[in-house]
Formats: C-alpha cells, structure tokens, sequence
C-alpha cells in the first residue's frame, strides 16, 4: 500500500501539463450551484476536480464559493459483523458510531470558515481553509492546492482532563489535487495532528504525529462517481500490535439536484480528521467496518438583483 502512494506522487509529480476543455454555454444547473462549479470550462479557467467539499473520510481541494453555507450531515452506523455486529443489531443500523453536523461559509471564493460538531467527545471544531491554487483548464497550474487549519475541543467524554487546555487538539493540512481526465481526479493530503494531550489516554501515545492521506474519484456517470479514501498515520504507537489500523473507505457519490449524496462503507468510527487519526480501532478483517452516509446542501446566500425588464 506504501508503495502506492509513493508512485502516486511520482506520477502527480511528473505528469506533463495536461490542458482540460470543455463545451462552452451549458446552463447552470442545481447541481453546479452546490459549489458554483460550473461545467463550461473556458480556457483559463479553474478546474472542478471534485463534486463536493468532502469525501468519504477527507475534504477536498474544492471550497465553497462566496456567501454561500453549506451544510453538512454525516452519519456513521454500527458494525456491520463481528462481536458487535449481524443479525443481533441489525447488521448496525441499530447502533451509531458517529454523527456529525457542520456548516461551512464562503467568505470568499477562496476562503471557508467552518465550524461542526461529532457526537464522540463531543467534538466542536473550527477551521479555516484557504485555496491557494487551482488547476486550470489551459494547463498553467497542474494541480490545486487547498490548506486547512483546524482547532477542537472536547467538552464531554468519559476521559477526566486535568486542565481546560488538554481537551484541545489541533490539525494541520495541505491538500493537493489534480484531475487528470474528466473520468479520474485524484488527492494527496499531508496531515500534522497535534494534541496537547494524548489521544487516546494510553501510555506510547504520541502528543503530535504525520499523517498521509488519499483520495481518488473515478467518474461513473455525470452524475455518479465511485470514491475511494485511506489515510495512514506515520506513528509507532498507532499499529496493528497495538490494535490500531489505517483508516479506510470507499463509496458512491451521486448529484441530486442541489444535493450531493455520498453512501460509503468505512471501518473508521470517527467522522473528524482528529478523531479517526488519533483512534481507529477497528479491523476491516473482524468484520468491524460500517455504512455511512454524507448529505451537503448548499444555500445561495448572495444577494439577487431583479432583472430589468
């Protein structure tokens, strides 16, 4: 698997500058409105890469556009198998694993706040994320790249914190993308975790580690895609021996109206970066993976001019 994410750098390294044109004039429909991601791509225009801000397990180069909010509902059942899973709980939709609510607001068409809540610790996030780069349709920019800022804070839990400030982590990420054909976009995400207390509560623990994510999106229709999502944290604490594992993920994402809806199966528990980094515990092999499900819905919250007549 490491092997893989090594070639893919080389290839999105190396990759000649590849010019994406597409047919000029089409109407703007509901869907482009989800991220003003038109589909006539002029020349010299930015490429959408994605269909969405988020994915399965990562966010995305793409940003929501200004003034508009978009909002998020991502749910995670229970164990599908295993001890805690089948028949008995209904292969987990008798259970919730995570369920996380958030909003995301265009300040302008580079820069989001975004704020959000996870059901475990009840983790109340903020994050900037700014666009640095597009990549664009006459090839001067070959890929995006898009970094986030993250803060959370952990009010609840069942873990008794000595000080206010050892409930806070922190994340920090660049996001690279590139859409190499209009059937196959792919995403390389570095990723710093920082708690100022260690997550979980166990001795080996690391306070800060690198971790490396990505992401590939493979076209199906124009308006379904397959998505695929890992991340690997690069820490000696956080192995198989000590029954950590990569988070890992795939599903279907399908463009409904002013929706994007993504279904996916994961054995990540965790929605937050934060939290499935620090602490995924669950083994695809023992049947501990699950059904998860990603709603976005975008409000236009620009102001309309009435057509002169």
């Amino acid at each position: 698997m490491r092997k893989f994410f090594i070639i893919l750098n080389l290839v999105i390294i190396s990759t000649g500058l590849m010019a994406q044109t597409k047919d000029a004039g089409k109407q703007n429909n509901a869907t482009d409105s989800l991220l003003n991601s038109i589909s006539n791509d002029a020349p010299n225009r930015p490429v959408a890469i994605f269909k969405s801000s988020r994915l399965i397990l990562s966010q995305t180069t793409e940003t929501v556009k200004k003034h508009n909010l978009n909002f998020l509902i991502i749910h995670r059942f229970g164990d599908l198998a295993g001890k805690n899973g089948g028949g008995q709980f209904f292969y987990g939709f008798d259970d919730i694993a995570d369920v996380y609510l958030g909003f995301e607001y265009g300040v302008s068409d580079n820069l989001n706040v975004d704020i959000g809540r996870s059901t475990i610790g009840g983790l109340a996030d903020l994050e900037l994320k700014y666009a640095i780069l597009h990549q664009t349709t006459d090839g001067s920019s070959p890929v995006a790249i898009t970094v986030l800022g993250e803060g959370a804070l952990r009010p609840y839990g069942f873990v008794t914190y000595p000080t206010f400030g050892d409930r806070v982590s922190y994340l920090a990420q660049v996001l690279v993308a590139r859409k190499f054909s209009p059937g196959l976009s792919l995403q390389l995400t570095p990723t710093l975790v920082s708690n100022n207390s260690t997550v979980p509560l166990t001795p080996g623990s690391e306070e800060r580690f690198f971790a490396l994510g990505a992401t590939a999106r493979i076209k199906v229709t124009n308006h379904m895609g397959l998505i695929f999502d890992y991340s690997h944290p690069f820490s000696s604490f956080r192995n198989s021996g000590n029954g950590f594992y990569d988070p890992l993920g795939a599903g279907i994402e399908i463009e409904t109206g002013g929706h994007v809806f993504t279904i996916n199966v994961t054995n990540a528990r965790a929605v937050s970066e934060i939290n499935y980094l620090n602490d995924t515990q669950s083994n695809f092999a023992k049947g501990q993976f699950r059904i998860g499900f990603t709603i976005s819905r975008m409000f236009d919250l620009n102001s309309r001019k009435k057509e002169s007549r």
